[in-house]
């Protein structure tokens, strides 16, 4: 009679001589013989992590023209001393531009600013583009989201926005107009320390790969099939990079999310799904998050290349209007 496994001895599958050990998400179909560590839906490694604000050999440098308050040791900062409804001065531009690549997202309060104050900020980034994909025509600007009991909100999942399309938008501008207190807060998780975060061997095998990230990927539970269908004629699929670069900082982030990310090219569906799934988890980390409470008048600056977000649904059906700006990005590399 076979002795039962323990978790101090734990069955483990012998491997050939020179063959590669099998890689995490490729354990998930043998999980009764892992250990817990391991098991599919389990936490991949507890202990401490690597929480790399900085790209390599960057000098961490005061900021001289506001004042600049962490909410966390990687990611997320109120910015104080700046005044959205003027005009920016180059240097402010220009240091408020080295805060979001070392911050990832910049935060500001009572910003009682208008649609063309708003514009006017993101353009200091870029130009805009158009975010709703289904108004066909219109143009860059603001788009107003409300949310009220006729109206549900459904961006409780992690994502990226806008990765369905050939250039995912570089950054957003988002202020709340309205809405509950102590609800409707916004999670920022920084993809970089994901991907520094992964064991060698996974790291390895992420390069080269690309999935296909589709922006009617997860719409068919609440748009009509013939309204999916014109959508998807309009922004096809596009193919990415599992890992992007950033253009900027150089920094190595992975690129996949759980709204848009339909499937991993060239791997057998299922063994693709496994790998998504893995990386999902490891992007969820809160090691990687900072949680940001809103008020009326909030401004949320993010850069869209370099963090996944989430939003908490906590407060239907009570309202909330908020406003968005999108900078236009580049392809994705």
């Amino acid at each position: 009679m076979t002795a039962p496994m323990t978790e101090s001895a734990p069955a483990v599958e012998q491997v050939p001589e020179g063959t590669a050990p099998p890689l995490p998400w490729d354990l998930a179909e043998s999980g009764a013989a892992l250990p817990p560590s391991a098991r599919p839906g389990r936490s991949l490694h507890g202990g401490p992590r690597l929480l790399r604000r900085l790209a390599e050999g960057q000098e961490d440098r005061p900021y001289e023209l506001f004042r600049l308050r962490p909410l966390g040791p990687l990611i997320g900062a109120e910015i104080t001393g700046v005044d959205l409804e003027e005009p920016l001065s180059a240097r402010v531009r220009e240091e408020l531009h080295r805060a979001l690549l070392e911050w990832k997202v910049l935060f500001f309060r009572d910003q009682w600013i208008s649609h063309e104050q708003h514009l006017a900020f993101a353009r200091n980034w870029g130009e805009l583009e158009q975010q709703r994909v289904t108004l066909t025509g219109a143009d860059a600007g603001v788009a107003r989201y409300v949310k009220d009991a006729a109206h549900a909100g459904f961006e409780n999942a992690w994502h990226v926005d806008m990765t369905g399309r050939p250039r995912p938008a570089m950054g957003f501008v988002l202020r709340l107009l309205k809405g509950p207190r102590a609800a409707g807060d916004t999670l920022f998780a920084d993809a970089a320390a994901a991907y520094d975060n992964l064991p060698e061997t996974v790291r390895e095998q992420l390069g080269g790969l690309r999935a296909v990230h589709d922006l009617t990927a997860t719409m068919g539970p609440f748009v009509p099939a013939e309204q999916v269908a014109r959508i998807r004629e309009r922004f096809p699929p596009v193919v990415h990079p599992v890992v992007r670069t950033h253009p900027e900082t150089g920094r190595r982030t992975l690129f996949v999310n759980s709204v848009f990310t339909d499937r991993v090219v060239d791997m057998e569906p299922e063994r693709g799904e496994r790998l998504l799934q893995y990386l999902f988890r490891e992007l969820q980390a809160p090691e990687y998050q900072v949680r940001f409470s809103w008020t009326a008048g909030a401004v949320a600056f993010w850069d869209n290349r370099a963090v996944q977000h989430y939003a908490v649904n906590d407060y239907f059906p009570a309202p909330r209007v908020t406003e968005r700006v999108a900078i236009a990005g580049d392809v994705p590399y």
